[in-house]
């Protein structure tokens, strides 16, 4: 029997997303759920991108700009990248679609670090690639065991910095020092979707680096700490040669109108950002005395969320906990079946989600 698609798609589970609160309330009829699962912004969006998406909407019969022109060269000044070194996305995760569609062929390996984002290893098995997976080491990016594991037929390394589960972050001078032993042949994805809520100076930015390796493809986002995830916005840096390689495979039109005018206003909206950056800091101080109290162990993070070892299995806390209408993140996905992973609420969230894990850690305890 001729086979439909190759064992890389054969073999793909579908990326397990956040529950939503609707599909929540309407499988268990109950109301007032809180969403902690997702790492997006309890704030809400940009209050200026609203605004600016409010005014885009009588030209929607129009298409967008195809070249972001004011997006990118907003952006070139913000962050001192040239417009021919930034590429687009309908979100983040299209670039990383689109750097393996461009540089990476069937049987090519990537290498990425154990447990992180789930989506890596789904793009590489779907486009009929290898993925080599380095095992993390005290819920670190083990940078020795990446460099180790590349072979003649690896095309792309993941790095992604802050790493989403585990919110731990790489040092500039380790990363500068792994880039520089990386091969010529390989691309390396450095994925910095949490980058903006880093709170150590020392940790690795990207946009430090590019001048230095080429073959360097830095990737951020506007769904977090802009608040737009639902927009599907993201964006890449790297050099003028590999950003044009990936605009000859992109789709034309790609970022879409409201979004690129969402995107533009929301990098204007610092009080936004300053305000986002506060909830999250004092929030992260009120669960972290919470879990103390309460005798848990979790993983201080650099980002907006966090994992929390808890009795039981993270799976079980998990669906107990969704009955009392508050949605976190199990991570038997992830190969960590001990944890749960939630991010920084609102005050009043982060209130009740430590209210009710303690009483579903009491019923389970009885």
């Amino acid at each position: 029997m001729v086979k439909l698609v190759h064992d890389g798609i054969e073999n793909l589970v579908p990326y397990p997303p956040g529950k939503p609160i609707e599909e929540l309330e309407r499988e268990l009829g109950i109301e007032g759920s809180i969403k902690l699962a997702s790492n997006e912004n309890p704030l809400g969006p940009s209050p200026l991108a609203l605004d600016a998406i409010s005014r885009k909407l009588p030209s929607l019969h129009r298409y967008p700009d195809g070249s972001g022109y004011y997006l990118k060269n907003k952006m070139a000044e913000k962050f001192g990248v040239p417009p021919t070194g930034i590429i687009l996305g309908n979100g983040s995760n299209e670039i990383i679609e689109l750097v393996i569609r461009t540089f990476l062929t069937p049987g090519d390996e990537a290498i990425q670090a154990f447990p992180t984002f789930l989506v890596y290893e789904k793009i590489v098995a779907g486009a009929g690639g290898v993925m080599n997976s380095v095992p993390l080491i005290d819920f670190k990016v083990d940078l020795e065991g990446m460099l180790s594991a590349v072979t003649p037929r690896t095309k792309v390394i993941f790095v992604n910095n802050p790493n989403n589960p585990t919110g731990q972050a790489i040092a500039a001078e380790e990363m500068k020092a792994f880039l520089a032993r990386v091969p010529e042949h390989v691309i390396v994805v450095l994925d910095e979707a949490y980058i903006e809520f880093v709170r150590d100076p020392t940790v690795a930015r990207g946009t430090d680096l590019l001048h230095l390796f080429p073959h360097l493809v830095v990737l951020r986002t506007f769904s977090k700490l802009y608040g737009l995830a639902g927009l599907r916005i993201g964006y890449g840096f790297s050099s003028p040669t590999l950003v044009g390689y990936m605009d000859r495979v992109r789709q034309p039109f790609n970022a879409n109108a409201l979004a690129q005018a969402g995107a533009l206003a929301a990098l204007e909206d610092e009080d936004f950002v300053a305000r986002t950056l506060d909830t999250v800091r004092t929030g992260l101080e009120f669960l972290y005395r919470g879990l103390e109290e309460l005798g848990l162990e979790f993983v201080r993070t650099q980002t907006n969320f966090f994992l929390i070892r808890v009795p039981g299995g993270g799976r079980k806390v998990y669906e107990a906990m969704l009955r009392e209408g508050v949605i976190v993140r199990a991570m038997d996905g992830y190969s960590l079946p001990d944890y749960i992973r939630i991010n920084v609420g609102l005050a009043e969230e982060n209130e009740r989600f430590l209210r009710t894990l303690k009483k579903v850690l009491s019923l389970r305890q009885g």
